[in-house]
């Protein structure tokens, strides 16, 4: 008598293993065509901003948050070493190990940080954006000196005065500046606004210009997928740009 045979075959309906490595081959591709058309996009929007900014680098931030590895290992294979993060714990999966395959890789956090994440976020992160309140400026202080290290850091301002959005409001942004700089020593080097989703995001561009150069800071961080085009033309010195270059993200 012949034995039978378990069935390996996919259920019906279902790709095949060739059929689903085909297809992840295609949207590693996918990914890697659209950072090259935003890239170049990127340096379009450079070219036609006023002169007063010609001489400003404009740094394009890849926000991977809750993106699957093979889209990130795409645009890592394509040459993006910097990039944007939400949630520390994520962020350290992620990243960790990535970083003994990438010496030259930069980390953003763009994303609320929490007290008891700061450790986390100080010894993870290059660059904190999310400086929004003073028990956040203390402790982030005070492990920045703890671990040694001197992280740049931009104040979030909530330009559109949202009750339901992180970042220090536009009234109290000067004595906040202050206070980071002159008694906390806290490295603030630039500025980071999320405009609202139903409002010109040109108006809140320019009015983060504005508090930049009053306050002599010369970063700023602004422009999404939607309208990184129009930031760069306000002066933005990097744009965090996540759905235009992997597209929808898992939710």
């Amino acid at each position: 008598m012949t034995k039978t045979q378990p069935d390996t075959s996919p259920p019906f309906g279902a790709p095949s293993v060739d059929e689903s490595l085909q297809t992840s081959s295609t949207a590693n591709r996918d990914v890697a065509a659209q950072l090259a058309a935003v890239q170049s996009q990127l340096v379009a929007a450079m070219a036609q901003r006023p002169s007063r900014y010609a001489a400003n680098p404009v740094t394009l931030v890849a926000v991977s948050k809750r993106q699957p590895d093979a889209k990130i290992d795409a645009i890592l294979a394509a040459g993006q070493r910097v990039y944007g993060e939400n949630r520390v714990q994520e962020a350290s999966q992620r990243w960790t190990d990535r970083r003994l395959l990438y010496s030259d890789l930069t980390l953003h956090l763009v994303g609320p940080l929490q007290t008891n994440k700061v450790a986390e976020a100080v010894a993870l992160f290059d660059v904190i954006e999310v400086v929004d309140r003073e028990k956040l400026a203390r402790a982030l202080a005070t492990e920045m000196t703890r671990q040694n290290r001197n992280l740049p850091c931009y104040i979030q301002v909530n330009t559109g005065e949202e009750p339901q959005k992180s970042g220090i409001l536009p009234d109290q942004l000067e004595s906040f500046t202050h206070f980071c700089k002159n008694e906390l020593a806290l490295p603030i080097t630039g500025l980071m606004c999320i405009p609202p989703v139903d409002e010109e995001a040109a108006m809140h561009f320019a009015l983060l210009n504005r508090m930049a150069q009053r306050l002599n800071l010369p970063k700023l961080s602004m422009g999404m997928s939607s309208d990184y085009i129009e930031a760069i033309g306000f002066g933005a010195t990097s744009v965090r740009v996540g759905s235009a270059i992997f597209g929808k993200r898992d939710n």
